[in-house]
């Protein structure tokens, strides 16, 4: 034969790879061997089960007992088209039925405070604000329906925009259909609905019955007002009283521009807040400039750093309560943006010319 043809037959007389043996690894002695039965297998998986289907029968329990507490409370509906005046009108309403608890735009009002819920007006869009005022969200609807079988009221009013959108807020919270039901129509006239119905367009603003320190918090930055300022600031004057931040029903509202207003928004950039900061300021005694002021923004509203350059002379504990009441005060009242924190310190001693 030829070398290659050598070569050819003895590859071919070697066995496959394949069919050698592997060597077996020898069990370790810690390791323990695996049973071809695991005896608890079933048992473990029976006990899960067991616990699963406990679970599902608690909760569904638990649904049942909230269910039943729920369907005491009588609801009476309040309603009325956006912007007609429903919650202008609510507390007074709400009085002469003797109902105690109110669900208005997502919230539970009892008396003038808030127990539950946040405010619609606050969403982002027309849609988000419609769902949250009518609890589509389940998270939302299982905090209110807490609060309502904490509280557990006699009875409860609830405003909305209409029959059918009254109908779905009970659904959603479990609660029973309107009992009664209340139009705006019945407790208004045709000159304050058309009123109410031109500063809705006009402004863009909306009312929350709650005073203005329940939510002022929550609308940092949005123009949340007392009914009785924005009323002056119409130029009806103060038919309020010199100090009443009441309507003349007797009642305390809250007047917000939401974000999601058809008339758009307004923004401010940390440079105009600053620029706003100086100005007030330097409008206290003693105060030669300001060196530094830094702005930290927070969910409900600002904290304030602000280095200050005071007069030689000038009493510095005094200059600084009064520049920090000043700027807290100013920045509130100019952009409705809640000042958390003031701090302000003298970095400075400069001497006057």
């Amino acid at each position: 034969m030829t070398g290659w043809l050598k070569r050819l037959f003895n590859a071919l007389r070697k066995k496959p790879a394949s069919s050698v043996p592997r060597e077996e690894k020898a069990p370790s002695p810690h390791e323990s061997p695996e049973p071809f039965f695991n005896p608890f297998g079933r048992f473990a998986d029976a006990v899960i089960t067991q616990m699963n289907e406990r679970a599902t029968a608690y909760e569904e329990k638990t649904q049942n007992e909230i269910r039943e507490l729920l369907s005491r409370i009588a609801v009476i509906s309040f309603v009325g088209v956006s912007g007609s005046g429903k919650s202008t009108r609510a507390i007074q309403v709400a009085r002469a039925y003797r109902i105690e608890y109110i669900i208005d735009d997502g919230l539970l009002i009892r008396g003038s405070s808030i127990i539950a819920g946040t405010s619609a007006k606050r969403a982002e869009t027309k849609m988000d604000s419609v769902r949250q005022a009518m609890f589509l969200d389940p998270v939302r609807a299982e905090n209110m329906r807490r609060a309502l079988v904490e509280h557990l009221p006699s009875a409860l009013m609830i405003l909305g925009t209409s029959d059918a959108m009254l109908l779905r807020i009970c659904q959603n919270l479990w609660l029973t259909p309107p009992s009664i039901k209340i139009r705006i129509e019945d407790v208004t006239t045709e000159e304050e609905r058309n009123l109410a119905r031109n500063t809705r367009m006009s402004e863009g603003m909306h009312t929350i019955p709650v005073p203005s320190m329940e939510i002022k918090h929550e609308f940092s930055g949005y123009l949340a007002e007392p009914l009785a300022k924005w009323w002056q600031r119409l130029g009806f004057g103060n038919v309020f009283g010199p100090t009443s931040g009441q309507t003349p029903y007797g009642d305390e509202h809250t007047v917000v521009r939401p974000t999601f207003s058809t008339l758009g928004h307004y923004a401010m950039t940390d440079q105009a807040m600053k620029d706003l900061i100086r100005l007030l300021a330097l409008q206290v005694a003693g105060i030669s400039d300001v060196v530094e002021a830094k702005i930290k923004k927070e969910p409900y509203g600002v904290i304030l750093d602000i280095d200050l350059a005071v007069y030689y002379g000038a009493s510095a504990r005094t200059v600084l309560a009064e520049t920090q009441a000043a700027v807290s005060e100013g920045v509130e009242r100019f952009t409705s943006i809640n000042v958390l924190v003031a701090n302000v310190r003298a970095v400075r001693v400069a001497i006057a010319n």
